[in-house]
């Protein structure tokens, strides 16, 4: 499925052990994943990735990470802080795009991400 501009795309679920935790979404949801290393594993959707698990340290009353997809990172980057958003991590590069991660008025964080160019 093609992403589609400002829509939800992907979900990010911080975990403290990797292993584990896809032994416990295979054997409750039949999730599938795709690793990227140790730290990070792709969370396989019928249409292709659509979240993932990334190892660090869960914060309390935290949820998962929204990401979003956009067409044109710096024009949402702009957008975004245009609205009085917060930039809390600043573009950079990962395999398959960029991203960069904001928090709204209310203090929720989210990411957006877009294809390379």
């Amino acid at each position: 499925m093609p992403q589609q501009h400002h829509t939800i795309d992907y979900i990010e679920f911080t975990v403290t052990d990797m292993a584990a935790s896809q032994s416990f979404y295979t054997k409750a949801f039949g999730w599938q994943f795709n690793a990227y290393g140790d730290e990070y594993a792709g969370i396989q959707g019928d249409g292709g990735e659509v979240g993932g698990f990334r190892i660090g340290t869960p914060q309390t009353g935290v949820g998962p990470l929204i990401v979003l997809f956009s067409e044109d990172l710096e024009a949402t980057l702009a957008a975004v802080q245009a609205a009085g958003g917060t930039i809390t991590t600043e573009p950079f590069d990962f395999p398959g795009g960029r991203r960069f991660h904001f928090t709204d008025p209310s203090g929720n964080e989210l990411a957006v991400w877009a294809l390379p160019a």
